[in-house]
């Protein structure tokens, strides 16, 4: 669909069988892997309808990313959930929040400030990380990894999917889950997650092409997080 002409006049919700979709001018929207786009809510449908509405001359996928989201979450998910909860368990036993600086004093202090509270928040729910100010990874509690596994398995696929792309986002099991149930909204954990980055171009300043990559992946994790507040 890359470079495609827009070859519809509308894009509206529409009532399925068992759900809701998306008619361009009446036809119902296909994924790439001709399956029926459908989601459970007429909320995220509108979304979807809204991305499509909005192209104008040129179909630009890279500005639809509920639509890419939904499209993975209905020809993909569905046969894959153990393989993403399995993704989700490995982040855990690797998580940005469980990795501090010794120095300097200023970026470790902030990592605490920052961090320390999401890692009591998922303590509270059975899921407590150790950390370390070592380069080499440390291993997780086996119970706890578990956990994470049964909380993806818990989530419908499309909140599947959106919470095992946030983690790869963030580098974190801990700040995804922490959005998903809506402790913490998506801009903040994207925030979060960039700390020592934020401290770095403090340092040393910031290229032009690394703010624009940012700034994009910032507006695609505060649209693909409109899919929580249905």
């Amino acid at each position: 669909m890359q470079g495609a002409k827009r070859f519809y006049k509308s894009a509206v919700t529409t009532v399925l069988k068992d759900g809701y979709g998306v008619h361009l001018d009446g036809r119902t929207l296909k994924t790439p892997g001709k399956k029926t786009l459908k989601v459970n809510s007429e909320f995220v449908a509108g979304l979807v309808a809204l991305e499509w509405e909005s192209q104008i001359e040129t179909i630009k996928p890279e500005t639809m990313p509920v639509t890419r989201l939904v499209n993975v979450s209905v020809d993909f998910t569905p046969h894959n959930r153990d393989k993403l909860a399995l993704e989700a368990r490995n982040y855990g036993g690797t998580d940005l929040l469980s990795y501090r600086a010794k120095t300097p004093a200023e970026l470790a202090e902030r990592q605490a400030a920052g961090w320390d509270p999401l890692l009591d928040w998922a303590a509270d729910r059975g899921i407590k990380l150790a950390t370390t100010q070592a380069v080499l990874a440390i291993p997780q509690d086996e119970d706890v990894l578990q956990k994470i596994t049964d909380y993806a398995l818990t989530l419908k696929d499309l909140h599947l999917t959106l919470f095992v792309h946030l983690i790869a986002v963030y580098g974190s099991t801990v700040l995804s889950m922490a959005v998903m149930e809506k402790h913490i909204s998506g801009s903040q954990a994207f925030e979060l997650s960039r700390v020592d980055n934020l401290y770095q171009i403090e340092q040393w300043g910031e290229d032009e092409e690394a703010a624009e990559i940012a700034a994009n992946l910032s507006a695609e994790v505060s649209a693909l997080c409109r899919i929580l507040d249905d």
